[in-house]
């Protein structure tokens, strides 16, 4: 295992939808692996493959849940099917959200309060995740990843201009921003 530095904002792989994995096999296994000692370096809940700059399809997660889910957990290939979004203004406290590609930020953001995942583990069998609250919000915040989108490209306007200018401030408008979990202080505070 090892760990790998997360990417920041302003890097193009974190703005390119991610391509599909072609293969199970021992090179996947080791990426995984990489995967969560990153994310466990990192003191993260959840871990995408574009973070640690690989343009593939996959994520890693470590979150209690209530669900019946597996508190660790990878998913290959993912599909994943949401509720409805209830309410547009999110609460500051209750709705924020962090990202380890925007590290040491946190703005709200309104989810879904239901989310459901498939795709294939690290094996290639199959996953069917089923999740609410926190759990599905981290599936979502993941799965946006993979499409090339990070939460604060989400936020409401007002919300947005603040990330803007957070970005520009930390100078993460180009690519090759990275930090190293477990070396640089932990952007989080944790």
């Amino acid at each position: 295992m090892t760990i790998r530095p997360v990417v920041i904002w302003g890097d193009p792989v974190l703005h390119t939808r991610a391509a599909e994995v072609a293969a199970f096999d021992d090179d996947l296994r080791t990426l995984i692996a990489d995967m969560f000692a990153t994310m466990d370096a990192a003191n993260g809940v959840g871990l995408a493959a574009p973070q640690i700059g690989v343009g593939l399809r996959i994520f890693t997660w470590a979150l209690p849940n209530d669900d019946d889910a597996p508190e660790r957990g990878v998913v290959v290939n993912p599909s994943l099917t949401i509720g409805k979004i209830s309410g547009t203004d999110p609460d500051p406290d209750d709705h924020a959200e962090g990202c380890l590609s925007f590290p040491g930020e946190y703005y709200p953001l309104q989810r879904a309060d239901w989310a459901r995942l498939t795709g294939f583990d690290g094996d290639g069998n199959p996953v069917d995740v089923g999740a609410t609250g926190w759990f599905a919000r981290c599936l979502q915040h993941e799965y946006d990843h993979l499409d090339g989108k990070l939460y604060v490209d989400r936020l409401l306007p007002r919300w947005g201009k603040k990330a803007k200018k957070a970005a520009k401030a930390n100078g993460w408008t180009t690519a090759g921003n990275t930090w190293m979990p477990g070396v640089d202080p932990d952007p989080f505070g944790h």
